[in-house]
């Protein structure tokens, strides 16, 4: 199968959320099955290339800009065996991070991103390639099925761009890519996309993600059970109708993670690696016990093998979930927790979590920002990992955390619950824990959960080994995905037929 896989972010080159993980296993693994699959990505200031091999410009296209044609170089280089195609513009892209700056979303991304929709699918013909799939992702590419169905299906038929069908994946609902309504035309859309029942608008904006959801052949969500979720009145994030209306073209598929870079077994940043295979007298985890100790440590916590550790990995927000989390941290540290959070987010936040790590010295540790290196020694040491978010737009971290052997807290409807089974449920084959109530006190009460589980040794343990036993390989995930692109390629081939 041909693919072309449109995304902002890839984990190799630039990284600003969890999607660029997505963004490079997923075509790795389809290359590897022998599938014709090219990345497409705009050429951002971020944009490592030093992992690349080859890479050259391999031609231009001119598309329409707001205040008339805009030409986008294209380079295309090779990441390992995987083809990348940079699309390049100095204002646009090459001086721009990928979605913003310290100030917030970039004012013109409305511009940037749909000057970047048009030349991914002028830059197919350049390239001369014919795909069977444009996968796209989230709400950057949202507006590349609209100018497909709009600007090629009836008046250039045997374009590769109409000969593609669409697979529009939302990762993360929360983000939407909202603007005034006044960028309709200068975008080169026609009002009635706007006020018609199937069209771009939310609220009265153009809304790029129900641009993409509502013109796609298929919706793509990161779980069966999201997929049901989200056509629930309040779990939608207000696309709840496209979603109802759309229900035969939306389908679930359950990420996996990258097994060469997340193995504890090989794991050369562990101070001990350890699989499912190694557990000690008693079903203990050595290998994971000198991980916790080193991680106590490198982050100057006090030593306690028995202390169980609480990890946080993210963007402290409300979106997060953090907010909760910053609500109830002293409770949950009297509780004889330590915490341990890595990332960055809004300064009221930090600055609640500073004034609180400054009090319970050697209990609290906030480390600024992500580093790989310590998030491997991190998810290996710590007992706990919490994702308090009402909605995860992806299942990848608690699947990395179990990975490791770190049992997860998750909100029940956040969307989890194909990766987590809970343990109060489910006592026998429990992975996880759910807290019921989206609340402070709903996740203080999860923790107090955990806090009786985790005294119950010889059961933690053995949820720890049920956690190391799953399998979150791409291999498997990829089969998926190829089963949602043909469903694709059928209704494509019956639409051709109509035109």
């Amino acid at each position: 199968m041909k693919i072309a896989f449109v995304t902002p972010e890839l984990q190799s080159l630039v990284r600003r959320t969890n999607l660029a993980e997505i963004s490079e296993a997923l075509p790795r693994t389809l290359r590897e099955a022998g599938h014709d699959i090219r990345v497409f990505m705009p050429f951002t200031r971020d944009v490592n290339t030093f992992p690349m091999k080859g890479l050259d410009p391999c031609g231009s296209v001119t598309v329409k800009g707001e205040l008339g044609p805009v030409s986008i170089n294209l380079h295309q280089g090779l990441l390992g065996d995987l083809p990348v195609i940079l699309l390049d513009h100095e204002k646009l892209f090459r001086n721009r991070h990928p979605y913003g700056d310290e100030n917030g979303p970039y004012l013109d991304n409305w511009l940037r991103f749909s000057v970047f929709a048009r030349a991914v699918l002028e830059a197919l013909e350049e390239l001369r390639f014919r795909p069977d799939i444009l996968h796209c992702m989230d709400w950057t590419a949202g507006l590349i099925p609209v100018y497909r169905e709009l600007e090629y299906l009836n008046s250039k038929p045997d374009h590769p761009a109409s000969r593609a069908g669409v697979y529009f994946a939302i990762h993360n609902l929360a983000m939407q890519g909202s603007f005034e309504r006044e960028i309709l035309p200068r975008i080169g859309l026609p009002m009635e996309t706007f006020q018609h029942v199937r069209g771009v608008a939310l609220d009265g904006r153009v809304n790029f993600l129900k641009a993409g959801a509502e013109f796609a052949t298929i919706i793509g969500t990161h779980s069966p059970a999201q997929a049901q979720r989200i056509q629930h009145t309040d779990r939608g994030y207000g696309l709840e109708e496209t979603f109802q209306r759309r229900k035969k073209e939306l389908v679930g598929v359950t990420n996996g993670i990258d097994y060469s870079t997340w193995d504890p077994g090989s794991d050369e940043l562990l101070a001990q690696t350890f699989t499912a295979e190694d557990a000690g007298a008693g079903g203990d985890y050595p290998g994971k016990r000198k991980c916790k100790a080193a991680l106590q440590d490198l982050l100057k916590l006090d030593r306690g093998p028995r202390t169980p550790i609480i990890g946080v990995i993210g963007r402290f927000d409300a979106d997060s979930g953090c907010d909760l989390l910053a609500e109830i941290m002293t409770d949950v540290l009297e509780r004889n927790f330590e915490v341990v959070m890595m990332g960055s987010g809004q300064a009221e936040i930090l600055d609640r979590i500073r004034t609180i790590e400054s009090t319970f010295m050697g209990r609290c540790r906030l480390i600024d920002g992500y580093h790989v290196q310590v998030a491997h020694q991190l998810l290996a040491g710590i007992d706990i990992l919490a994702l308090p978010s009402h909605y995860q737009p992806s299942n990848a971290l608690c699947a990395i955390g179990m990975r490791y052997g770190t049992v997860p807290v998750v909100y029940e409807h956040s969307g989890l619950d194909d990766t987590v089974v809970d343990l109060e449920a489910e006592p026998e084959k429990g992975t996880g824990f759910f807290f019921r109530h989206y609340s402070g006190a709903g996740l203080l009460e999860a923790f107090d959960t955990v806090r009786v589980a985790y005294k119950a040794a010889s059961s933690w343990k053995e949820t720890v080994r049920r956690c190391l036993e799953l399998d979150f390989s791409w291999q498997a995930t990829a089969t998926n995905y190829l089963k949602a692109y043909r469903r694709v390629t059928r209704r494509v081939k019956a639409q051709l037929e109509e035109v």
